[in-house]
């Protein structure tokens, strides 16, 4: 299931803004991805009957979705009305004032909610922690939610808890101001110790769900350096200087150097068996908001990194 915003406009009416994330894709494959119980015949037979509408005007199924774009229609589900629900979630808290936080979101939980998906998330967790000291900016799916990390990339989170601090961070991610490293684990011996990818990324021109280095995608870059090495993988840490969806993923892929357990980017099962893709955001730097005050926070290698760092180390022993 890919991520998209999900507002609740009325009583049968929702709307969505496009992101990055769904760029690219045809509307009736977006809106069937979104309602995974319901045949993409009927969701065309909706958008031909003027039930969907993309920026106030009816399109066609086949029309390709512009990054904020407003894709306005009629909730296709049974159920008229979804409503997130506070759930008492433990939450791992890095730092905060009283304008955000920084979480630390483990792998496998959902950064935000879809319309399938209401339950478990880290905004479950949010509302139950913060009530509604917690931004709106990007609806009720998003509140709080300034980026995202994808289901099974762990690691540093920040949270806006009003509107203010929401626009101050946006614009700091906007103007590549916030600084953001990760650590991961590459299959495969990576050729040289320090390298800068500077690839274009766009969607993947036949599988739509996935992200890919094309020639008229968005500039990305992503700095590489080796940490440690062993005989068929290498341990890395990745400064992003741009934050394009799946970049990490995509760059060390093109690379043919993908990251460890990524199925849909190409590295197979390890033999160890984690969740996709060994993969966390273990460290940030920013501005406080409405503050000179610089923040840095890193956090150490979560369950999951060093099961695999433990296991690659043995083996050399």
């Amino acid at each position: 299931m890919l991520l998209y915003y999900v507002s609740i406009k009325g009583n049968n009416i929702m709307f969505i803004i496009a992101d990055e994330n769904s760029e690219g894709l045809r509307l009736d494959y977006f809106l069937s991805e979104l309602y995974e119980g319901i045949s993409r015949s009927k969701i065309q037979t909706a958008i031909k009957g003027g039930k969907v509408t993309v920026n106030t005007v009816s399109k066609k199924p086949s029309y390709l979705l512009k990054e904020n774009d407003k894709i306005e229609f009629e909730n296709l589900a049974e159920e008229n009305n979804i409503r997130i629900e506070p759930e008492n979630i433990p939450l791992e808290i890095i730092w905060e004032d009283e304008n955000m936080a920084v979480i630390n979101k483990p792998s496998g939980m959902l950064t935000h909610p879809t319309a399938v998906e209401t339950s478990g998330t880290l905004v479950n967790a949010l509302l139950y922690k913060y009530k509604d000291n917690l931004s709106d900016i990007n609806g009720d799916f998003r509140r709080g939610i300034v980026h995202r990390l994808d289901r099974n990339t762990s690691g540093l989170l920040m949270i806006a808890k009003n509107n203010l601090a929401h626009n101050y961070l946006a614009d700091l991610i906007k103007n590549h101001q916030i600084l953001k490293k990760y650590h991961a684990i590459l299959k495969g011996s990576y050729p040289i110790d320090e390298d800068i990818i500077e690839e274009p990324i766009g969607r993947h021109k036949t599988q739509r769900h996935k992200m890919a280095v094309v020639p008229d995608g968005k500039p990305s870059k992503t700095i590489l350096k080796v940490l440690e090495r062993f005989e068929d993988a290498t341990y890395v840490e990745l400064t992003l200087i741009t934050g394009r969806t799946h970049q990490i993923r995509v760059h060390t892929s093109f690379k043919k150097y993908p990251v460890y357990n990524d199925t849909l980017y190409g590295a197979g099962c390890g033999k160890v068996k984690t969740e996709e893709q060994v993969l966390q955001s273990y460290y940030i730097k920013f501005a406080k908001p409405f503050s000179a005050q610089i923040i840095e926070l890193e956090i150490k290698p979560d369950e999951k990194l060093s099961k695999v760092l433990t296991y690659l180390r043995n083996r050399r022993v």
